[in-house]
């Protein structure tokens, strides 16, 4: 049986592309679970309340990801530097990060609730959100925004751990999440008739289970046992987690609210587009996971051999990790491609009466997306690697493009060529961010030292 400390990964010896699959497979299977449980939430909804409630949901979906892509992107940025003392050796700086890291995520995540809870509804309307849908989404956007400081404390939890190379955690925790979000749903959904309020309150719960198990393999590891004095402000570590999280943060926002203006274009096209859409944004959580897992390998590889100072790990890396990342978005495609309608009738109720019209819309826009895949596997794996460099200008301005290019075609190009470009919007973003990553990477790795540097 492997223990808690046994999986703890150290990435600066070994083959870069057997570390980095090691590494990013049980993230897969751990990002593969959460989707699954929010899939599984769409699925009961859709089926169990209805089309206009599938509706509603998805015209949460970028309000939502707006607060959890924040918090993703500030508690990865937050994790880099201690990657970095993790590749240093450096353990006393390691837990005086770690620490500031708690009291940041603490603090953030307060303030974010209030903030979320309080502009709920204020963002639905801003997003024209059909009349006839608004009362279950609002529903269901302040049940989850409610819990922000829940998936904030599980994905702070899972940054440390992953920052230290162990994968297999998380993935644990997410199955548990993923086996209690699943039961909750049909406790709340089909037994107790909770409707939408029942999916968010399962999906809470789940989160909350996942980072409860994630604490107690934090408390197991010695190299993380807290000393007093650890729990001290240290202004040069709390800088350098902002300048790492903060534009991570800033990034995802502008992606976000690119996202939610789509989403008020979507919307204007009445439930049934809105309903495809969002079938199609559920599955597009299953093309994007393993591109996010493999993006959370390269971070934590690149950080851990950058504090080591082996650069030639590091372009070594970067040409395994776009090797992989080219290979892995052709298998997802194909297999989308193929199992696309079928996978999204499941979200369907096929008694309704726009249920074919529906799944048309769903998989035009799965289509679409899955033939332009690997434009945005590659882009995780030059982004992530600025990252674990200590970049986070780059990704900011990558963010700033995906924005540009998502409203342009939302509204620009659609009323210049035809409502269908709208289906182009997403891929256009993924296209226009990988363009600007892959220059950038290329040029900050080739003028590393040509010498490693001894620790």
């Amino acid at each position: 049986m492997v223990t808690v400390l046994e999986r703890i990964k150290n990435m600066t010896e070994g083959k870069p592309a057997k570390l980095m699959i090691t590494f990013a497979a049980p993230l897969i299977l751990a990002n593969f679970g959460q989707q699954l449980y929010m899939i599984v939430d769409a699925i009961i909804v859709g089926r169990g309340v209805g089309v206009e409630a599938l509706a509603a949901v998805g015209a949460t979906d970028w309000s939502y990801w707006l607060a959890l892509w924040v918090i993703q992107a500030m508690t990865q940025g937050f994790a880099i530097p201690i990657s970095h003392y993790f590749g240093e050796k450096d353990h006393r700086k390691l837990r005086q990060a770690v620490a500031m890291s708690v009291w940041l995520c603490t603090i953030t995540g307060i303030v974010m609730t209030v903030v979320f809870i309080i502009a709920a509804r204020p963002l639905l309307i801003l997003l024209q959100t059909p009349d006839d849908i608004m009362d279950m989404a609002s529903v269901y956007l302040l049940t989850m925004y409610g819990g922000i400081i829940i998936v904030m404390a599980y994905n702070m939890a899972a940054s440390v751990l992953r920052s230290l190379g162990d994968g297999k955690s998380p993935l644990i925790a997410i199955a548990i999440a993923a086996v209690t979000n699943i039961v909750l749903d049909l406790l709340f959904v089909f037994v107790f008739h909770w409707g939408i309020l029942g999916a968010a309150v399962a999906t809470v719960t789940a989160q909350l289970l996942a980072f409860i198990y994630s604490f107690r393999v934090i408390r197991k590891l010695d190299i993380l046992r807290m000393e007093k004095d650890d729990w001290n402000l240290r202004k040069d570590i709390v800088c350098n987690q902002c300048r790492m999280g903060l534009p991570l943060a800033l990034q995802h926002i502008l992606i976000a609210v690119g996202g939610m203006i789509l989403q008020s274009a979507i919307n204007r096209h009445g439930f049934v587009f809105i309903a495809g859409f969002t079938a199609t944004n559920k599955v597009y959580g299953l093309l994007e996971s393993s591109a996010v897992s493999l993006g959370y390998a390269v971070t934590t590889y690149t950080a851990q051999n950058y504090g080591a100072g082996l650069y030639s790990r590091i372009r070594k890396g970067l040409r395994s990790s776009a090797t992989i990342a080219a290979v892995m978005s052709v298998a997802v495609s194909v297999v989308m491609i193929i199992s696309g309608r079928p996978i999204l009738e499941l979200f369907i109720d096929s008694g309704s009466a726009s249920a074919a019209e529906t799944l048309d819309v769903a998989y035009h826009y799965l289509f679409i997306m899955s033939c332009l895949l690997p434009s945005l596997y590659l882009l995780y794996a030059f982004r992530n690697t600025l990252q674990g460099l200590g970049d986070s200008v780059t990704p900011l301005i990558s963010g700033i493009m995906e924005f540009f290019a998502r409203v342009s075609m939302a509204y620009l190009f659609t009323a210049l060529w035809g409502d269908d470009l709208i289906f182009f919007a997403e891929p256009s973003a993924w296209i226009s961010a990988m363009v600007v990553l892959i220059a950038v990477c290329v040029r900050t790795v080739r003028r590393l030292p040509t010498e490693d540097r001894s620790v």
